[in-house]
């Protein structure tokens, strides 16, 4: 079952260092919303430094040559008052939530929902179930939205295999937060 305890640790894989997370350095469109993103398995963000590493090299933000990630690792600490939801398994609510944020007016009373929470938990969406995604969502499942084609999809995207994140969208969703340390990790 997936949840948040007091003093669990969570890693950010990225191409660098990150000890202070910036809300404002952060993309819109992704599973949860805007947010820092982390998740329970250093295995999950070893992998998506490559990801990271290619869009960072794309977008000119680092140097090319670069062969290196960074997994940063914090703990986190349970604060009243900071509202969080978390999904425990791939079901329909999940995936109305991880569609909404990634396509603009697809479940908007959803979205609008999610607001009230500094964190957002559940199934990670990855690389390996963006088409299952993709095909969501041109209908090709049926209707959007309707149990059928959100039945068929969650199918496919064999949810007891995907791996968790945890998305702290908000300033006092990152105060839980405290840095432990970083780790380089070389990439070919």
């Amino acid at each position: 079952m997936l949840g948040l305890s007091d003093g669990m640790l969570l890693y950010h894989g990225g191409y660098c260092e990150v000890n202070q997370p910036d809300l404002e350095k952060c993309v819109d469109a992704k599973d949860f919303g805007k947010g820092f993103y982390l998740t329970s398995s250093k295995e999950q963000a070893e992998n998506f430094i490559n990801t990271s590493l290619k869009k960072a090299k794309v977008q000119g933000v680092i140097d090319g040559r670069q062969g290196y990630g960074v997994i940063s690792t914090f703990c986190y600490h349970h604060y009243e008052g900071v509202k969080a939801h978390i999904f425990d398994d791939a079901n329909a609510e999940w995936l109305h939530c991880v569609v909404g944020h990634r396509k603009v007016n697809t479940f908007p009373v959803v979205v609008e929902q999610m607001k009230q929470y500094d964190i957002i938990a559940g199934k990670i969406a990855d690389d390996a179930t963006n088409v299952t995604i993709l095909t969501y969502l041109v209908g090709a499942y049926g209707t959007i939205g309707s149990q059928e084609a959100d039945d068929l999809c969650i199918g496919r995207l064999i949810p007891e295999r995907l791996k968790d994140q945890f998305c702290f969208r908000t300033e006092a969703g990152l105060k839980c937060l405290s840095f432990v340390e970083s780790e380089q990790i070389w990439k070919n």
